[in-house]
């Protein structure tokens, strides 16, 4: 196969397959929104953490005005749409937790922060990571390469990655957890059915408290075994 740059130079290459990956442009061209008042720039409509124009009375959703290129994205921020326009709602976009996938094989999920956006924001933030190989489930159905990572302050989650098999049904647990506060206790103290992948997480949660554990704790504990044997 032979390719060309812009610039004019090419060569060829050979493969068996072909990624094209050619971005997404707003289509904001002759809908009359400069007539409207609708500020747009390079990247979409232009709005306010509201969603809505700099035509007060216009609002915005969806890939034309978000960072999300996504399906359950758009569908987020059409829900605030409706309730900012038509109910005098007061939410914003920037308090939404979105999840992403890449639905390669295995897939990789992502949602949160990552440790080193987490650091920047001042974090004290600490990681775990649950190898895939360690999980029954997905030892038996032979998709062990991967792995459940999840950040945290103090048990608090901050953000989690997963690369498996089934990372984009595994991710929603994790998603759950960070629109509500949750911890990687919750994860721990969650009854998962078993044999799943998504006991990944509750290993996540376990591996926490052990490691939470003080070094007087620990030998209190094991003190009263050795006391009660």
């Amino acid at each position: 196969m032979r390719y060309a740059r812009r610039d004019g130079s090419g060569g060829d290459v050979l493969g068996d397959h072909v990624l094209v990956s050619a971005g997404r442009a707003p289509n904001v061209e002759g809908i009359g929104l400069d007539v409207a008042g609708v500020n747009v720039s390079q990247t979409g409509v232009v709005v306010t953490d509201r969603l809505q124009t700099s035509n007060r009375r216009i609002f915005a959703a969806g890939d034309v005005c978000s960072a999300f290129k996504f399906t359950h994205a758009a569908d987020a921020l059409a829900r605030i749409v409706i309730q900012n326009a038509l109910f005098y709602g007061r939410r914003r976009a920037s308090s939404l937790v979105i999840p992403w996938c890449t639905f390669t094989d295995p897939e990789i999920a992502h949602v949160g922060m990552y440790e080193a956006e987490a650091r920047e924001k001042g974090h004290d933030v600490k990681t775990i990571t649950v190898d895939l190989a360690d999980v029954d489930r997905a030892v038996l159905d032979e998709e062990a390469a991967g792995f459940v990572r999840v950040h945290h302050e103090r048990g608090r989650l901050l953000g989690c990655t997963i690369v498996a098999s089934h990372a984009g049904e595994m991710i929603a647990e994790a998603a759950y957890a960070l629109t509500h506060g949750g911890t990687l206790t919750d994860f721990s103290s969650t009854i998962h059915p078993y044999p799943t992948q998504a006991e990944a997480l509750r290993k996540a949660g376990d591996q926490y408290r052990r490691s939470s554990l003080t070094p007087l704790v620990r030998r209190l504990m094991d003190w009263y075994f050795r006391w009660t044997r």
